[in-house]
C-alpha cells in the first residue's frame, strides 16, 4: 500500500525517473499538453456508427497512426493505448521521437451495475510491460463516485497500479471519470457534479499518482457563469495533491478553449486532449481526412499548446526531485 504524499513544503518530492518520464511529456516551460488517441469503443462508434463491431483493428491502427503521424508533433506527448495505437505507432514511424509516449493500461469500459461500476487492467498487460516498451509515464482511467459500493474496490486499484509505477519508476496520470447514482440519469446532475469531481479529486490523489486528469468541475450548460467556472476550478486545484490536467470528454474546440482558458487561470497545468482537437477526422475519407487533419485538427492542437505554456501553472510548481547526492545510485 502507498502512503499518501510526503509534501516538502510547497512541492511533492519524485524520483529521478518519474521527473524524468514527466520532463519528456511536457513542454520546456513544464506545461502539460497531451494528445489523447487511446479511444477504442468510442472510436469503433465514431467511424462506425450504425455498426460499431464490424470496426478492424486494421481501421483503428491505421487512423491513430495518421493522427499521430500529422497532429502529434503539435503536443508535448501522446496518449496511447496498447492494442491499437502504442507499439504500432512507434514500429511505423508515427509518433514523433521528440513527443512524449503515455500509454494505457485499463481494459476500455467497465463491468458491474451502472450505479456500481468497476474498472480492470488489461489482460496480459502492466506497467512492467508498458515500461519495457519505452513508454514515459503511465495513465489509468477509473470509473469512480465516492459514495458507490464500489468505491473502496477502486481505490485499491489505484493504490496498486501506483505502486507497480513507483517499481518501474514512471509517472501515473490517474484519470477517474464520474458517474450519477441514480440509475435514471447516467451522468451526475448540476448540484452534485462539483461535489463529487473535486471530492474524488481530494480522495484519489492521496492514495498515489503523479498527474490527475480531471473533468471539468461544472456542467457549462447549466452554469454559463465563467466567474463560476474559474471558482470551480481554483476549488479543484486546491484539492488535488498532484498538478491536474483538464480533459475534453467530447466538447466542441471552441467550448474547450474557454475551459482550457478558465482551468489553467485557476492552477491547471494543461490537458489532456482528444475527440475536441480530431472528432472530426472518422467521418471523414482519403485526402479529405488528411487535408482536415493537416489544416484543422494541427492548428487546433498547436493553439492548445500554446495556451498552455502560456497560462498553466507549470507541474514543476507541484513536484520537485528528490535531493540527488554523489551515491544517489545506491538507493
Amino acid at each position: 500500500m502507498t502512503s499518501p504524499p510526503n509534501v516538502k513544503g510547497n512541492t511533492v518530492p519524485l524520483t529521478i525517473g518519474k521527473m524524468r518520464g514527466l520532463q519528456q511529456c511536457s513542454t520546456r516551460r513544464g506545461a502539460i499538453a497531451v494528445l489523447a488517441l487511446d479511444h477504442r469503443n468510442k472510436l469503433r462508434r465514431a467511424l462506425h456508427p450504425e455498426a460499431p463491431e464490424t470496426t478492424t483493428a486494421e481501421e483503428l491502427t491505421a487512423i491513430k497512426q495518421q493522427v499521430a503521424r500529422i497532429v502529434g508533433p503539435a503536443a508535448s506527448a501522446l496518449l496511447l493505448d496498447p492494442e491499437f495505437g502504442a507499439a504500432q505507432c512507434i514500429a511505423s514511424g508515427a509518433l514523433p521521437g521528440n513527443v512524449g509516449l503515455v500509454v494505457a493500461v485499463e481494459a476500455t469500459g467497465y463491468t458491474g451495475e451502472p450505479t456500481a461500476r468497476r474498472s480492470h487492467i488489461l489482460p496480459d498487460w502492466s506497467v512492467a510491460k508498458a515500461r519495457r516498451m519505452g513508454a514515459n509515464a503511465i495513465k489509468l482511467l477509473v470509473y469512480y463516485h465516492p459514495d458507490a459500493p464500489t468505491a473502496g474496490e477502486i481505490e485499491s486499484l489505484v493504490r496498486q497500479i501506483a505502486a507497480d509505477c513507483a517499481e518501474q519508476d514512471l509517472p501515473m496520470f490517474l484519470e477517474p471519470l464520474s458517474y450519477s447514482l441514480d440509475p435514471g440519469h447516467e451522468k451526475l446532475m448540476k448540484d452534485e457534479r462539483r461535489r463529487v469531481v473535486i471530492e474524488t479529486a481530494r480522495r484519489l490523489t492521496r492514495l498515489g499518482g503523479d498527474v490527475l486528469k480531471a473533468e471539468f468541475p461544472l456542467d457549462i450548460q447549466a452554469e454559463p457563469d465563467e466567474k463560476a467556472w474559474a471558482d470551480a476550478c481554483a476549488e479543484l486545484s486546491a484539492a488535488s495533491a498532484v498538478p491536474w490536467v483538464l480533459l475534453s470528454a467530447g466538447v466542441i474546440y471552441e467550448t474547450y478553449l474557454r475551459q482550457v482558458t478558465s482551468a489553467c487561470q485557476a492552477g491547471a497545468s494543461g490537458v489532456a486532449v482528444g475527440r475536441a482537437v480530431w472528432k472530426e477526422a472518422p467521418t471523414l475519407q482519403g485526402e479529405e481526412r488528411t487535408t482536415f487533419l493537416r489544416d484543422v485538427a494541427q492548428e487546433r492542437m498547436a493553439r492548445i499548446t500554446a495556451l498552455c505554456d502560456a497560462l498553466a501553472r507549470p507541474w514543476t510548481q507541484v513536484h520537485s526531485p528528490e535531493p540527488v547526492s554523489e551515491d544517489w545510485y545506491r538507493s
